[in-house]
């Protein structure tokens, strides 16, 4: 993260807390398997499923406010729609939901972008 400047740190540590909650903070006994807060929301049909698509959008908001390219900010907004409508899928997209992890993938998509710049 050298290579990354300072304000943008702070940004990404946040982003990674942010994608561990989300994404990976429960771990199943037994299993290196974890899922986060945005699978067991999503077991609301429908209505969790666009709150998870709300949370996930904190990420696509940090992107502008780092001025990342428009590419990035398409392929992020593409992570988050393939997401929300895996999700709808009823008992399928429970378990899409917690194998996908759309925020874990924009915030490396973000880093990886930032080391580059």
């Amino acid at each position: 993260m050298e290579q990354i400047k300072l304000s943008h740190q702070d940004t990404l540590k946040r982003l990674e807390r942010f994608s561990r909650f989300t994404d990976s903070c429960i771990g199943i006994p037994f299993t290196r398997f974890k899922f986060g807060v945005e699978a067991l929301i999503g077991i609301l049909p429908g209505i969790g499923d666009l709150a998870g698509l709300i949370l996930s959008s904190y990420i696509l908001f940090e992107a502008q406010r780092l001025g990342v390219s428009k590419r990035i900010k398409l392929r992020i907004v593409i992570n988050m729609l393939i997401d929300f409508f895996g999700g709808l899928i009823p008992l399928v997209g429970d378990i899409f939901d917690a194998y996908f992890k759309a925020n874990t993938r924009n915030t490396r998509l973000l880093k990886r972008y930032l080391v580059k710049q």
